[in-house]
């Protein structure tokens, strides 16, 4: 019976006592899941914020840059590493090198729509006001564009908590090793349970981001009121 099946048949069960015994090592594979997921995110980020405002402010810069990430978000993950692999080795560097360029297209799209979003009126307000190109940017436009950009964070952030897993196959899979070393051996319970955990995970992210876009953001929840 193939494992998937056999996940889902009644003799499914988690042996518990495997998971008294290597609590220490689930504990680490889960801190080694955030790591990698929380340095692809900000990486990610790093370069997607500066861009996206770019191909905000000058919008032939749009096409391209959407259509480069766009490109790299449809490589088969397997595919990139294969290719990244006889140059960076089965590395972190490998691992988040892939990682890095699937946050790209969700959030330059999503710091690009949230500078769309700030009307127009309000930029000329901020002009009248003498605020510069620079510094009605920082204190007015990315404010405003926070909700949009935090929606992008969290996708990308639950996204790459999802592809972590992928990265087992060079070494550097966090809880992935436990689904793939239980694939390997038909041992149920590992596979179980690092998915378990990794939904856990994204979860969790996914509601420690809303708190944090929400406090970042109090007049959203104003406005709602």
């Amino acid at each position: 019976m193939p494992v998937f099946a056999q996940l889902y048949s009644r003799e499914a069960w988690i042996d518990w006592s495997w998971v008294a015994d290597n609590t220490d090592r689930l504990r680490a594979a889960t801190w080694e899941h955030v790591a990698l997921t929380v340095i692809a995110v900000v990486i990610g980020l790093a370069i997607s914020l500066p861009l996206g405002v770019a191909a905000a402010r000058w919008r032939r810069l749009y096409t391209p840059v959407i259509s480069v990430t766009g490109l790299l978000y449809t490589i088969p993950s397997l595919a990139l590493f294969v290719v990244l692999v006889p140059v960076t080795g089965l590395t972190r560097t490998t691992a988040e090198i892939g990682l890095v360029s699937y946050t790209l297209l969700i959030l330059i799209r999503n710091v690009v729509a949230g500078l769309d979003g700030v009307p127009g009126d309000i930029r000329e307000a901020a002009t009248g006001m003498g605020y510069g190109e620079l510094r009605r940017l920082v204190r007015v436009e990315l404010p405003i564009a926070l909700p949009a950009i935090m929606a992008g964070v969290r996708i990308a952030t639950v996204t790459t908590v999802g592809l972590v897993t992928i990265t087992a196959l060079i070494g550097q899979g966090g809880l992935g090793t436990f689904i793939l070393t239980g694939l390997n051996r038909d041992f149920r319970t590992p596979v179980v349970v690092g998915s378990a955990l990794s939904v856990a995970l994204a979860v969790v992210a996914d509601l420690v981001l809303l708190a944090v876009q929400r406090t970042l953001t109090p007049w959203t929840r104003a406005a709602a009121t």
